[in-house]
């Protein structure tokens, strides 16, 4: 489900009906963390490669550059707007915040908001015409052994996190792509051994639904989308 400003929404829905062409890319940058930097899988399995790979099939002279690093957090990922904006991309997926949580007994949310905040507003004061896509992120692991109380810390501060993810990216005209409770989270086979990151499979869907987001929210089309249909 892709959260937005509705008045967002009712803009872009008119801009399509009245025949505007598709958004075309000639520059993708992914940031994030070890979910985007592909933790455990070859580069062309990362869901931001496979997504980057079927943007460049419709248009060959595509740049791309996966600034993503395992283990970040929102700190770091907010370092890494500045060799984004270098890039100059017209598109910027930016998912992070799991770490803040899952690395801290008492995670400090305002900051994340704070520093989520301070990328979307460098990303468009540097790019004024950039599409910016976020994510939230799954509050809770099936298959990551957690202890009870642990489980229960970082499921509230997901929970946490996940509402001023939500909240930012409409303040911001941001889409948001909402995966809680999305059906792939209780499939196994999309996740690696750890529990955790993304199997192969788990960023084959990932890449997918992403495709799906941009096509929604930006008119961008791609390979992906184009095989999934309208």
């Amino acid at each position: 489900m892709i959260v937005e400003d509705p008045f967002a929404a009712i803009a872009r829905h008119l801009r399509t009906m009245s025949g505007e062409q598709r958004r075309p890319v000639s520059c993708y940058v992914a940031l994030g963390d070890s979910f985007t930097a592909g933790s455990g899988c070859p580069p062309e399995e990362r869901w931001a490669d496979r997504f980057a790979a079927a943007l460049r099939r419709r248009d060959s002279g595509l740049a791309y550059r996966n600034l993503a690093e395992h283990g970040a957090t929102s700190e770091r990922v907010l370092a890494q707007v500045g060799p984004a904006v270098q890039m100059e991309p017209d598109l910027v997926t930016v998912i992070c915040g799991a770490n803040d949580v899952l690395f801290s007994v008492r995670p400090d949310v305002d900051g994340y908001a704070r520093r989520l905040g301070a990328i979307f507003d460098r990303l468009r004061a540097a790019l004024p015409g950039v599409a910016i896509l976020t994510a939230t992120a799954p509050e809770g692991w099936s298959f990551l052994e957690l202890g009870p109380r642990t489980a229960t810390r970082v499921r509230n501060g997901i929970q946490r996190l996940n509402q001023a993810t939500r909240s930012l990216a409409v303040r911001h005209d941001v889409p948001c792509l909402d995966v809680v409770g999305h059906p792939g989270l209780d499939d196994e086979s999309n996740f690696a051994a750890d529990g955790l990151h993304p199997s192969a499979d788990g960023h084959r869907q990932a890449a997918l639904e992403i495709a799906e987001a941009c096509r929604e929210s930006f008119g961008i089309e791609s390979e992906l989308t184009w095989r999934n249909g309208p």
